[in-house]
């Protein structure tokens, strides 16, 4: 298994260009949010209601990527467990708006896309995911990851 420094230097190879750091800075956290929209969105059975009105698909989504996330580095999965929360508390907050939150999840999810896209032509290179899925969970990471280079705190 790739440690979190192979898996994040991989990342960083396709995302060099300062625009399209840019973009992956605003649209990584759009998409992080709208999957967590959409997830939020699914219908849930009746033994998730019965266990928490809490427990949906996304929280159970993020339990697992938080696993993930400890796996890779405990010192990320730390950074990211704040950051998720936020994101839960803002889908909370979209969930009461006027258009359901299927729509603004998935408005954001394809302008945040877009945005992604434009800014690997402009790097010149393919999204990482293509060559393995796995990335779509390090994106997130690569970013914490340029905060705790700054700090000094260890990954």
């Amino acid at each position: 298994m790739r440690t979190a420094v192979q898996w994040l230097d991989e990342y960083g190879e396709s995302h060099r260009h300062a625009t399209n750091k840019l973009l992956h800075w605003i649209c990584v956290p759009l998409i992080v949010l709208s999957l967590i929209g959409l997830l939020w969105s699914i219908p849930v059975p009746e033994a998730f209601e019965n266990i928490s009105p809490a427990l949906n698909w996304a929280t159970a989504f993020l339990m697992a990527a938080v696993v993930y996330y400890f796996i890779l580095s405990v010192s990320l999965a730390l950074g990211m467990l704040p950051v998720l929360a936020g994101f839960v508390l803002i889908v909370d907050w979209l969930d009461t708006l006027e258009p359901p939150l299927w729509l603004i999840s998935i408005v954001i999810f394809a302008i945040a896309w877009v945005g992604q896209f434009v800014g690997h032509a402009i790097e010149g290179k393919r999204p990482s995911f293509f060559q393995d899925m796995q990335f779509l969970m390090i994106g997130p990471a690569w970013l914490l990851s340029t905060l705790y280079r700054r700090l000094g705190i260890p990954y």
